[in-house]
């Protein structure tokens, strides 16, 4: 993609930094009034949020979690969608984003079928391409997880998890209901470190912690618990299979 260059830092045709690591405040004021901003307070607060979730988990959040972010940061909930809007009239994950020198974030809906095709490790211990279960065919990514997420429920959870080998119980459904109202909130798979942090404000730190969570989904409570829940392979940095 062609770029065009500005002094101290270069950006691409859209708008968006070249090199995200060229970011500070000074770029940013930059980027703010080629878009016909001017940076305000509630500005920083985004941009912050934005880039502090970044820095933390290598992904952007999805629209539902900066607004969650800001209104632990806020103890308010002044940062709705009307608001935000009137911040970044673009759109705050797109505008706010090329402002803040951090990607655009994608909900897992958004992501082309190809993200799923990943080959599978050898020896692997889940059902790949497809598999029968009650007299019915049920087709899934080289990696596990579900293709029709709407056919899941409880009885499948329970045959997929036996065949890695996983006798479910009260606390592995914790974090199956977890990660699965989490995906249909905020539409993402958590990633582990995501994980760990929401269950740890929402639950508690014990069932979030990494011992915990690793005792009762050995190969990853992110990929392997999301196969087992009927979700999406999770985005970004994930836990080993």
């Amino acid at each position: 993609m062609p770029l065009a260059e500005n002094r101290e830092f270069e950006v691409l045709v859209d708008g968006r930094l070249a090199n995200l690591n060229a970011w500070n405040e000074s770029v940013a004021v930059v980027l703010a009034g080629r878009e016909g901003i001017e940076l305000g307070d509630d500005h920083w607060l985004v941009i912050t949020a934005m880039r502090e979730y970044y820095q933390a988990f290598n992904v952007p959040p999805v629209k539902k979690l900066l607004k969650r972010e800001l209104k632990k940061r806020t103890v308010s909930d002044r940062f709705n969608d009307d608001h935000l809007l009137e911040l970044f009239p673009a759109g705050a994950l797109v505008q706010g984003t090329k402002i803040a020198g951090v990607p655009v974030p994608m909900m897992d809906a958004e992501l082309e079928r190809d993200t799923y095709q990943a080959k599978a490790a050898p020896h692997v211990g889940h059902f790949i391409n497809s598999f029968e279960f009650e007299g019915t065919d049920f087709k899934v990514t080289p990696l596990g997880n579900l293709l029709e997420l709407h056919r899941w429920n409880s009885r499948l959870a329970t045959h997929m998890a036996e065949k890695e080998g996983i006798n479910l119980e009260k606390d592995h459904w914790e974090v199956i209901n977890f990660l699965r109202e989490f995906y249909f909130t905020y539409g993402v798979t958590p990633m582990v470190k995501v994980l760990m942090k929401y269950m740890a404000e929402d639950i508690g730190p014990e069932q979030a912690s990494r011992e915990h969570l690793y005792s009762l989904f050995p190969k990853g409570p992110s990929r392997q618990g999301s196969r087992i829940a009927g979700l999406p392979e999770p985005q970004g940095c994930i836990d080993p299979d």
